[in-house]
């Protein structure tokens, strides 16, 4: 069984990867997902009529009658060949996943079913008949390691400009892990600096540093210094602002994430006898020479107890923000600003 294709993967040369009878295209990352369905549309549709070709389908009203139907149609314009995709497409897989079965083994040479989802379990047998059959991809949010990387790139071929050394970690940064906001930021960026330029890490702190980021870094800053008060009036502000739960959560993630690998890097040298300092925990962790000391007293006040559970309540707030918990998504910020200041 082939195993799944990173969507970074894909994007950095979709020409490698054609279209199959059936792709399916999932993940938590909405901005990868809508990335790949478009160089997908842009492989199987050409031409001004296109759009004839087209059908979408919601996936928790669609009938696989009407999906299959769809694609056995050649339409009167835009060419031979159909592209059928099915949008939010778990409940569709779940549904209908024995006639999708029979439909991967023979699929309708007329047209190329695309399913984008949530979710698609490796171990099903529709997973690995896809993987066998057609094209996978999977829209998981990047490593740390590999979101840097990911940005340079990104920036020269879809916005024509180059990032120099140290840029695209200030953008992560100063926006967090959440692609399309850090996309949105490079447009932004790339219009200041026109076609074919170079943009510094200063003109990152200069451009995207604005009030509202600030205000996010004084919210976590202040959590982490014990200032409950103060981190919810900053919060309070973000809100009003029309600032949305999930990318705030996403913005400070980054440096949570941090503490805790450096948290986890200091415990792991003591079990085998050996001692490590924060200050060389926080570099290997990833954490910027220019912000080691002030993150060093923030990791000192947190101690390795509570540092140790940083991932459980990121996981945690992750997820109730994503629906596990009918908790309100203010409420959910706030019980971590308030474990982080306890």
């Amino acid at each position: 069984m082939a195993a799944a294709l990173s969507a970074l993967d894909f994007l950095s040369a979709p020409d490698r990867h054609p279209a199959r009878p059936v792709c399916v295209v999932f993940g938590e990352e909405t901005f990868l997902r809508r990335q790949v369905l478009m160089r997908l549309r842009g492989a199987v549709l050409a031409g001004g009529d296109a759009d004839f070709s087209l059908a979408v389908f919601e996936g928790r009203s669609a009938t696989v009658a009407d999906v299959l139907e769809e694609l056995s149609t050649v339409a009167m314009f835009g060419g031979g060949t159909r592209l059928v995709v099915v949008e939010d497409a778990d409940e569709f897989i779940t549904r209908y996943r024995s006639e999708l079965e029979d439909y991967v083994a023979r699929p309708r040479i007329t047209g190329v079913l695309v399913l984008e989802a949530k979710s698609f379990p490796s171990n099903t047998r529709l997973y690995k008949q896809v993987a066998a059959n057609g094209l996978v991809v999977e829209c998981g949010a990047p490593s740390d390691a590999r979101l840097s990387k990911w940005l340079a790139t990104w920036a020269r071929q879809s916005h024509r400009v180059d990032l120099a050394p140290g840029a695209a970690d200030m953008l992560v940064d100063l926006v967090g892990p959440e692609l399309g906001l850090l996309d949105q930021e490079l447009a932004k960026l790339a219009l200041t600096a026109g076609p074919d330029s170079k943009v510094t890490a200063e003109s990152v702190r200069e451009l995207v540093g604005t009030w509202r980021t600030k205000t996010t870094w004084d919210m976590l800053d202040a959590a982490l210094a014990g200032d409950v008060r103060g981190a919810m009036t900053q919060l309070d502000r973000l809100l009003l602002a029309g600032e949305n739960e999930v990318p705030l959560l996403a913005q400070i993630s980054a440096t949570l994430r941090r503490l805790a690998a450096a948290t986890r890097l200091v415990l792991q040298a003591e079990a085998t006898g050996r001692r490590m300092t924060l200050s060389a925990a926080l570099e290997e962790a990833g954490v910027k020479g220019f912000v080691v000391r002030k993150t060093e007293q923030q990791l000192r006040r947190i101690g390795r107890q509570r540092g140790g559970q940083l991932y459980e309540w990121l996981l945690d707030a992750d997820l109730a923000l994503k629906g596990a918990s009918s908790l309100p998504p203010r409420l959910v910020l706030e019980r971590l600003i308030v474990r982080l200041a306890t």
